[in-house]
């Protein structure tokens, strides 16, 4: 899997519009790497979204991955992250670097020097993720060691998913 700088993650109850027109507005803005959520959808539906937003998205040239597939580790700290690269996923989330209203059950932020530490630990792409809402904190991630960063709520919430989708990608 090519390293992407941004990689986006679907959640339909927080996005500000029915999601394919999210995901296809997050394509314009130059998303190419998009975590299908959606787990709590029954598995026909589901499999059906992932079909058809799995085509949009690779027809810009993109990919979808599934939440819970092998290329993918969801990380809340080192532990993880080096079970991820020891079982040789191709890339994992470190969260949460931020406070963030998607995720607030998952401990207190790591903040900006956590993931520094924990991103240059390991062999693997760690993209920073919860809170990641601005082109500030993408740089700020990026300066501390991530390689690049996964957003979900900032770009579902988004009133032009384009433009933000760019704003963070330009940082």
């Amino acid at each position: 899997m090519v390293t992407p700088r941004l990689i986006v993650f679907t959640d339909r109850r927080q996005a500000a519009r029915p999601l394919d027109e999210v995901v296809n507005r997050a394509i314009d803005g130059g998303a190419r790497v998009f975590v299908l959520r959606e787990d709590d959808l029954p598995a026909a539906e589901r499999a059906e979204l992932a079909a058809r937003l799995g085509a949009m998205v690779a027809g810009a040239g993109g990919r979808l991955v599934l939440e819970e597939g092998p290329e993918l580790r969801k990380c809340h700290g080192l532990a993880d992250l080096v079970g991820a690269a020891e079982d040789g996923v191709d890339l994992a989330t470190l969260s949460p670097i931020y406070p963030t209203r998607s995720k607030p059950g998952y401990g207190p932020p790591l903040g900006l020097a956590g993931l520094g530490r924990m991103a240059l630990a390991v062999s693997i792409p760690v993209y920073a993720l919860g809170g990641v809402d601005s082109p500030a904190r993408v740089r700020d991630c990026l300066d501390q060691g991530a390689a690049g960063v996964a957003v979900m709520g900032a770009v579902m919430r988004a009133d032009d998913p384009a433009r933000f989708v760019k704003e963070l990608l330009t940082a």
